[in-house]
């Protein structure tokens, strides 16, 4: 029985209602592992619930049973020495490397849906990020700006009081007095946006219209 200290806070990380433990054979020499010689998959020997406890110490994965949570088989998950590994032929089954007072062994998992091996798998990979940011501070330069964060001050694109904004369209000139033509494609002014000012310049006249083809 494991003993936990009074203030030790416990988080669950991950709980997968319903998962297969397999007996799997020996691997072979630079093969990875198969979930299909693992013989008749719809014949587990074991069935329950898995749990992914993260507590002060580290984080164990826990193989319990769903009714009365009687622990069957329990992995500490170490970043550093995966305890998981990923079959060749499918993404619903894993080998996992449990531990039992210093014994080790290998057993096949599985889950019914894919859906929950993703979780799962994402479970181990969010842990395993938050470790290596710890372990690794100074991997993120704490000078480096916050993409979050507008890296200069903002400028003022407000219109200051008595400030107005018109536009003139080509063919119908028709200015305000003592205004300043602005041109958006920085060219002189003409047609576009204008801002008011002092000291004004004349609009351009529309251009006269074309004379009329001879026939």
């Amino acid at each position: 029985m494991e003993e936990f200290k009074e203030d030790e806070i416990e988080s669950i990380l991950y709980i997968g209602r319903e998962v297969s433990v397999f007996k799997i054979p020996p691997l072979k020499a630079n093969e990875g592992h198969r979930a299909q010689e693992w013989g008749d998959l719809g014949n587990p020997l074991w069935k329950g619930r898995i749990r992914i406890i993260e507590r002060s110490s580290g984080v164990t994965m826990q193989f319990e049973d769903a009714t009365t949570g009687e622990v069957f088989a329990k992995a500490v998950y170490d970043p550093a020495k995966p305890c998981v590994e990923a079959v060749l032929d499918s993404s619903r089954y894993f080998v996992v490397r449990v531990e039992d007072n210093g014994r080790r062994a290998y057993i096949g998992m599985g889950f019914l849906e894919r859906s929950d091996s993703f979780d799962f798998n994402v479970a181990l990979q969010d842990y395993t990020k938050r470790w290596r940011a710890a372990q690794n501070p100074s991997e993120t330069p704490a000078n480096e700006p916050s993409p979050h964060i507008p890296a200069g001050p903002k400028k003022d694109y407000t219109l200051k009081e008595g400030q107005t904004f018109s536009i003139s369209i080509p063919g119908k000139p028709k200015t305000s007095p003592n205004s300043t033509g602005v041109n958006l494609l920085g060219g002189s002014s003409g047609s576009g946006f204008s801002s008011s000012g002092s000291g004004g310049i004349p609009a351009l006249l529309p251009p006269p219209p074309s004379a009329p083809r001879k026939r």
